[in-house]
């Protein structure tokens, strides 16, 4: 569901709804959602944070836009200076398009693997998107 388009290193948002843009902007670019899921991202961080912890924030659309998602999806930005997030700072957005409900498992699997401090190290020091792809392995499936 991560593919390597969808992948950026050197994300530029220089706060919490540019960077939820930016994420969804490609879902958009790699045809997991149309353009208005974007607004539905925006809307459910304004509702409740996608915070997540160790620098990871998993921004995702409301339950009532579903329509708006063409096949489940993931993208990935990784900022070199942490993007304010509520008062903690985030270094990796993943947005989270889910076809069916498929969006409950994508976020468990990023939850496991941003629990694990080497994999957050190996995602720091990614110098292609092909590298955040092996490190991520499973959860981009």
């Amino acid at each position: 569901m991560l593919e390597i388009d969808a992948v950026r290193l050197n994300g530029s948002a220089g706060n919490l709804l540019d960077a939820v843009r930016e994420a969804g902007s490609l879902l958009v670019e790699s045809g997991a959602v149309s353009t208005e899921y974007i607004d539905s991202m925006l809307l459910r961080e304004l509702e409740h944070s996608t915070y997540v912890g160790n620098q990871l924030a998993v921004p995702h659309g409301t339950s009532g836009t579903r329509g708006l998602i063409i096949r489940s999806g993931l993208s990935f930005v990784r900022y070199d200076e942490p993007v304010d997030w509520g008062g903690r700072p985030v270094r990796f957005v993943v947005g989270i398009a889910g076809k069916d409900g498929h969006h409950l498992e994508m976020l468990a699997r990023m939850a496991i693997a941003f629990s694990d401090l080497d994999v957050i190290a190996k995602l720091a020091a990614a110098e292609s998107a092909e590298v955040v792809l092996s490190v991520l392995g499973d959860v981009r499936r």
